[in-house]
């Protein structure tokens, strides 16, 4: 499994990048980011030194990881999403002892040109709408949309939708999978 990095893409010294990752025209990899297998970044990608990123995840282009931004495996990062790290920025105030630290669990997807407020964890397949704008945690299995984002619906790990309330008692069964799927008061988990 060997690792492509294209010919404009730089990688500065110190990087650590895992076997089969793919590195694209123009992606810029700081000295300090530390990147799984399996990964893909598109083009124009930027990863910060203070990054961490898991197996099998996918930034698509025009995407920035900076500082303090964690990725679990197997998340997805869609085409212009947008990280943050400061709060309150100012260009005349330096604030770096004061990022924020953003975690993104496993199997999570943030949709094209969503923004993260930094600070905020996404749950295990929480599924981020297209544009959607995160100012708080989101749940697992969480499907969240809106400006700011409010939580509409519930994922499967599939990415299907899945027929449950909001909140309460419930089970619904993943389309594609098979896979149960159990509410209980504002939690889902996957059944036995």
């Amino acid at each position: 499994m060997t690792t492509t990095i294209h010919p404009t893409a730089i990688v500065d010294e110190g990087a650590q990048i895992g076997q089969g990752t793919r590195i694209w025209h123009w992606v810029h990899i700081c000295s300090g980011a530390r990147i799984g297998e399996r990964c893909s970044f598109g083009q124009n990608v930027f990863v910060g030194n203070d990054v961490v990123i898991g197996d099998n995840c996918k930034v698509q282009n025009n995407v920035s990881l900076y500082d303090a931004v964690t990725l679990e495996d197997d998340v997805f990062c869609g085409p212009s999403m947008v990280f943050t790290n400061v709060h309150n920025p100012r260009a005349a105030v330096i604030r770096k002892d004061e990022y924020r630290r953003t975690l993104v669990k496993r199997g999570a997807t943030i949709g094209a040109n969503a923004t993260l407020v930094c600070g905020v964890t996404l749950g295990e397949y929480a599924f981020i709408a297209a544009g959607a704008v995160i100012t708080k945690d989101v749940k697992p299995y969480a499907l969240m949309a809106g400006v700011p984002a409010r939580q509409i619906g519930w994922m499967s790990q599939h990415g299907e939708r899945l027929d449950l309330p909001l909140t309460g008692q419930g089970s619904a069964r993943c389309p594609h999978t098979g896979i149960t799927y159990i509410l209980h008061g504002e939690q889902v988990r996957t059944g036995d």
